[in-house]
């Protein structure tokens, strides 16, 4: 599903009111009628509020809470608006929808101080349903003291908060928050996803998000630069295993990393990409560690040493092309050594590299970025904020603010894939299109997490056709990009299988590695 910023879905809304003139009013009645269904099927089926509070602000988002408002008091349901602003501020879209409300039995109150909104709250012990329609998609923070006080109240006593569009006080695009936000249940998006949704402060104040049908047309809404990743991006990848496939079908990943007493980053990495059904994998790491390595890998990942002297390493890079990918960084360490095996595999294997932790670690951009551009092969950049920011040589604050920008600017930099990874992660590719990864789970906050995704990367990237390890392998540049995507998916969801059968609290890495069968048959489900 597309993810839009305020100025593109401005111009959808011009575009639909417009240029094929279906009118506001339309609209607003399909998000009033729309959101209350989805509100009764949610909330109100099954809870028993005495009546449901609608804060209305006096924009778009005020008109489309009084309208939820309205086809809620018709369903036979208790609904009270506080109106935050003067009638007279109000333009003839918003009054046309009051008295629509009034006249339909919405209880209104016209608000002139905070003390009377926690007046309400404070004589009664009801549990409390409201709905947040202050402001909406051209906020820019801060609130004013009047309504930073109307949003402490809201979070202090409303048992569930739905927000319309967008929790109030959320930047519309950066999902900048500054001082103060609703912390939303659930935030109803009209039409589409939104940028605030996912970055910044935006993603921890929206809670679950559904997309509220408002009746744009289809055309309008398809397209775009930016995605949600779903699983229905995956399906195809998993239909290309051969059944009557043998060993070297399915491709052969080799692990590089496990400085002295990282050995387990390695041995993860190596085991994740076993795990995704690559045909053999092969996990090096330096002389100092080899015996700490042997004594902890399981029997079906092979062994090797990094080599580090000149004839070795001229014979390695000679016989470079016999893995199907290579996956750099974990446990590598960070000095000069390392910096120089990175350099070796980039500039002389033909073929896709996932470059992870330490090796990104130990390039510089300044002086590594053409190396990277200039690969004929795909490059996956596989970083976290800290990490991105130190390479891009960025501010951590203002990539958190505006990843998705800072992001763009270094894929077409490096012409490299490139999964800025977080709660909330974020892959870019060379054509321009960006990916969203939204699904916090606070069990893959754990050492290893990272690890096993470039193993799962590593390992799907080897078992890609072997039409596109050839010179013309940019031909199908899709095909990589497909494994990559499926490689996210399939970690997310181990993630979800992880935490739901050992809990988030107990979970680590090596869980994500065991649960792996059970994200490919979620996903094989679907086939």
């Amino acid at each position: 599903m597309r993810v839009v910023s305020s100025e593109e879905m401005k111009a959808i809304e011009s575009l639909t009111t417009q240029d094929m003139g279906f009118g506001e009013a339309r609209i607003i009645e399909n998000v009033g009628g729309n959101a209350a269904e989805f509100i009764e099927n949610r909330f109100l089926l099954e809870n028993d509020f005495s009546e449901i509070i609608v804060f209305v602000g006096k924009g778009y988002n005020g008109a489309n809470g009084l309208c939820i408002a309205r086809h809620l008091t018709n369903k036979g349901y208790s609904v009270r608006a506080f109106l935050l602003f003067s009638e007279s501020e109000f333009g003839p879209v918003i009054t046309e929808q009051l008295n629509f409300a009034r006249h339909f039995g919405v209880k209104v109150n016209s608000i002139d101080d905070t003390e009377q909104i926690e007046s309400y709250f404070t004589q009664t012990q009801d549990e409390f349903l409201v709905i947040d329609a202050i402001l909406g998609m051209g906020f820019n923070p801060p609130l004013s003291n009047y309504l930073f006080d109307v949003v402490n109240l809201i979070n202090d006593y409303a048992t569930i908060v739905v927000s319309v569009d967008a929790p109030t006080g959320v930047a519309g695009d950066n999902g900048r928050v500054n001082g103060n936000a609703i912390h939303a249940d659930y935030t109803m998006a009209i039409g589409l996803p939104k940028l605030c949704h996912y970055v910044g402060d935006g993603a921890e104040h929206t809670g679950k998000l559904v997309v509220i049908e408002a009746g744009f047309p289809y055309k309008t809404l398809v397209g775009g630069d930016k995605q949600l990743l779903s699983a229905n991006d995956c399906i195809e990848n998993l239909k290309r295993r051969d059944k009557f496939g043998h060993k070297n079908s399915f491709g052969h990943c080799l692990v590089v990393g496990g400085s002295p007493g990282l050995t387990g980053a390695v041995i993860m990495s190596s085991l994740a990409a076993l795990k995704v059904g690559t045909g053999l994998v092969t996990a090096s790491t330096w002389k100092e560690s080899y015996v700490e390595l042997c004594s902890r890998i399981v029997p079906e990942v092979m062994t090797g040493l990094i080599p580090t002297v000149k004839e070795a390493v001229d014979d390695i890079i000679k016989d470079l092309n016999r893995w199907d990918s290579i996956v750099l960084g974990p446990g590598l360490g960070r000095d000069l050594k390392s910096r120089q095996v990175v350099l070796q595999v980039l500039n002389h294997f033909a073929g896709p590299v996932v470059v992870d932790a330490d090796a990104i670690r130990v390039l510089n951009l300044e002086e590594d970025d053409q190396v990277l551009a200039q690969r004929k092969w795909p490059t996956i950049l596989t970083p976290h904020m800290g990490e991105f920011a130190d390479f891009a040589k960025v501010d951590k604050a203002a990539v958190l603010e505006n990843p998705m920008a800072y992001l763009r600017k270094l894929v077409d930099r490096t012409n490299s894939c490139i999964l800025l990874k977080g709660a909330c992660s974020y892959l870019g590719l060379p054509n321009g299109d960006i990916f969203i990864n939204y699904f916090p789970n606070d069990g893959m906050a754990s050492g290893g997490s990272g690890d096993v995704l470039s193993g799962i990367l590593g390992g799907l990237l080897a078992q890609s056709p072997m039409e596109v390890k050839t010179s013309s392998m940019f031909a199908n540049k899709q095909v990589v990009y497909d494994a990559i995507k499926l490689g996210i998916i399939i970690h997310t969801l181990s993630g979800k299988h992880a935490s739901l059968k050992e809990g988030s609290r107990s979970m680590t890495a090596i869980s994500l590695v065991e649960y792996l069968s059970d994200a490919f048959a979620e996903l094989e489900e679907q086939l």
